[in-house]
């Protein structure tokens, strides 16, 4: 199991406790140091079976600054998130071929 972790959110801390508590074997990626590959990034969308666009903070500030109200496309938007990591939502949460956005942090005891 892999948390995409940024130790200054909230929520982030919310869900990596849910993983400590549950015991079992993880490991935690501080994504905006390390910054997944375009393949990870499209794996993981893959495994949420969800759009690019669903996977991006549209509250942040590089989003409002660089790319809101423009028309993106998968791969753009892909380029945007390895560009500014910090557009990436968070916790991501994968285990195996499955994943969760863990907003709420509750939504990772799914893949408990």
């Amino acid at each position: 199991m892999k948390i995409y972790h940024n130790p200054r959110c909230r929520k982030s801390r919310e869900g990596l406790q849910i993983l400590v508590d549950s015991k079992q074997d993880f490991e935690v990626v501080l994504y905006l140091e390390n910054t997944p590959s375009k393949e990870e990034l499209k794996s993981v969308i893959k495994k949420l079976d969800i759009a690019p666009i669903d996977l991006i903070r549209k509250g942040e500030k590089d989003w409002k600054e660089h790319f809101k109200g423009k028309t993106l496309t998968d791969e753009e938007i892909i380029e945007a998130m390895l560009n500014y990591p910090k557009l990436i939502e968070r916790p991501l949460v994968i285990k195996k071929d499955k994943a969760v956005i863990g907003r709420p942090p509750e939504k990772i005891k799914e893949l408990l």
